[in-house]
């Protein structure tokens, strides 16, 4: 999707990159430090995270999590591919004004406005639709760049051996251009994993719901937030290494 760095970009990242982590670290430490003034890192204060009750709980707002990202990302997928092959005026149209559209408006008119009018989904449809309607236009934008991307020679060259306009585009272009989108599609993922954090407005009992009725429950406000920070963390470390995992499977199958 772009041209590698030279020698001279690659000395600013390394650059960058170092001065990027030891900030990190630094400020860290100090909220570890702020956080130990203040009696947050006492272990009476973490000894509930270690007992099973409390991570099922989590657990389930977590699969929650999961369940949606996964049924939004399959609908938004399919969704955006139709919208990147599709030449009509009411596709691109629709890529963007939906990319300047926030995502929480879409759901508050599946939630207030669509009821009125005798389409009241469940909670799960109420929070999945509106983030597969925005993200689509989004998936939209990534798969036309991956499209763009693969060598013009490579269409020509499948329509020189009889294959239909559609066959070309599925056997020659798209097996290509997937490889070029994957890290965009793997960081479209993990936003879209991010914005089912909204499922608390349609009191959808995803992660960080879950967590907010857990605070409430032991008091414990700031012990429960890192925590679920920390398993998001997880989760979208997974996807990056499935990312790498399956990037370079694809490079292995193309040589």
């Amino acid at each position: 999707m772009f041209d590698p760095p030279g020698p001279r970009a690659r000395r600013r990242i390394r650059l960058v990159s170092l001065v990027s982590v030891v900030v990190v670290a630094l400020l860290v430490l100090l909220a570890l430090r702020r956080f130990g003034d203040s009696g947050q890192l006492d272990f009476a204060k973490w000894r509930p995270f270690l007992t099973w009750p409390v991570w099922r709980f989590l657990l389930t707002g977590a699969w929650a999590t999961v369940l949606a990202a996964f049924a939004t990302g399959v609908i938004a997928a399919v969704f955006g591919l139709l919208l990147a092959v599709s030449k009509g005026f009411l596709a691109r149209w629709y890529v963007e004004i939906m990319r300047t559209v926030p995502v929480l408006l879409i759901i508050y008119v599946m939630l207030f406005v669509l009821p009125s009018y005798g389409l009241d989904l469940p909670l799960f449809w109420k929070l999945v639709v509106p983030l597969a309607l925005s993200h689509a236009a989004l998936f939209a934008g990534i798969f036309r760049a991956g499209v763009a991307s693969v060598d013009p020679g490579q269409r020509e060259a499948g329509l020189s051996l009889g294959l239909t306009e559609r066959g070309t585009l599925r056997f020659v272009v798209l097996p290509q251009a997937i490889r070029n989108m994957l890290p965009s599609l793997v960081s479209q993922t993990v936003g879209l994993l991010k914005d089912t954090a909204l499922g608390f407005v349609v009191s959808y009992t995803e992660l960080l719901y879950t967590g907010r009725v857990l605070a409430n429950y032991n008091h414990l406000l700031i012990q429960t937030y890192l925590v679920i920070a920390l398993v998001y963390l997880v989760v979208n470390l997974a996807l990056s290494s499935f990312s790498r995992h399956l990037e370079a499977s694809l490079a292995r199958t193309a040589r």
